[in-house]
């Protein structure tokens, strides 16, 4: 029996198969393009899983920061779902198992968490770890989404990084987990998918898909991916006939463009970021029309009784 009061057991650890890979996806300070949660969101819906345990809310959420959602009905309160972090081992298309830790990042007691995590990837003997974020850069939408990898498996960071900055970053737990696990030598990878950060606030199917293809990569699990490929056509078409009709916009993102793929050629610009001049001020123009455009589509497809992507 696995002995912490953070962490409750739906099932015997001892009956979970040993050395299966670990991937991780926390909601919290950042999920550009709603990568996270489509992804939380896609494994329950496709995957067959089954729990293996599940965390201590109460020892880990700050409820007046983030208050549940209760349904109210008229004159009483019908059904409350609480908030979720928890641990679950999944079957890819092919069958092949591995461990999903997903949910909220906690706002409380990183230190303790991370210690039980550790101890629950000593415990099931975890081959591999891996997690995904995602984050708002200007960089185009008409380019395909880049990551950014940290860690100690070079074969992947090699392979795959596009952005290697040198700087400060606001930490996340998934953060002080991957440098605890880089200190025991355990193989270990993050990816942060790059969002252009005019869509950062939408759900953006791609983000999603460049998410899975990076949990592939590292472990070699096998996601089925139509649906959100498709939404993801149907998403980029729309952003596509709004600035086809906007010759403003359509230098814009041709600016965007030019400074991505000059970077992408190993153009000695610093970063993506910013152009030769030091200043974002175009992306912050593409961000300003293309979410009016945003807003405008999300009320006409709530007025016809479509969903939204």
């Amino acid at each position: 029996m696995f002995s912490d009061e953070l962490f409750k057991e739906a099932m015997e650890l001892s009956s979970v198969p040993k050395g299966l890979p670990l991937v991780t996806g926390l909601t919290g300070f950042a999920d550009a393009g709603g990568a996270v949660s489509q992804v939380n969101k896609y494994v329950f819906e496709t995957l067959e899983t089954e729990r293996v345990g599940t965390f201590n809310n109460d020892m880990l959420i700050d409820y007046r920061a983030r208050r549940p959602v209760f349904q109210f009905e008229e004159t009483s309160l019908t059904s409350y779902e609480p908030p979720r972090l928890s641990l679950d081992m999944v079957k890819d298309e092919l069958g092949s198992p591995f461990l999903f830790l997903s949910g909220y990042e906690p706002d409380f007691r990183w230190e303790h968490t991370s210690a039980t995590i550790l101890e629950l990837i000593n415990t099931l003997e975890v081959s591999t770890s891996s997690w995904v974020h995602a984050i708002p850069m200007p960089v185009p939408h008409t380019r395909s989404l880049g990551v950014t990898v940290s860690g100690n498996r070079t074969e992947i960071i090699d392979s795959m990084s596009v952005w290697r900055p040198t700087t400060g970053v606001p930490g996340t737990m998934m953060h002080l987990i991957e440098y605890r696990l880089q200190e025991l030598e355990h193989p270990t990878a993050g990816f942060v998918v790059l969002v252009p950060h005019y869509l950062a606030d939408t759900e953006f199917p791609d983000a999603a898909v460049a998410a899975l293809q990076s949990v592939s990569s590292a472990t070699g699990l096998i996601f089925p991916t139509d649906a959100l490929r498709e939404a993801g056509r149907e998403f980029l078409q729309g952003i596509a006939d709004q600035v086809g009709n906007n010759n403003e916009l359509q230098k814009l993102v041709e600016t965007l463009e030019t400074r991505h793929d000059s970077y992408m050629e190993d153009n000695p610009m610093p970063s993506p970021l910013m152009g030769a001049d030091g200043d974002v001020h175009t992306a912050d123009s593409i961000a300003a029309e293309l979410q009016n455009f945003l807003a405008k589509r999300d009320t006409s497809e709530s007025s016809d009784g479509s969903d939204s992507l």
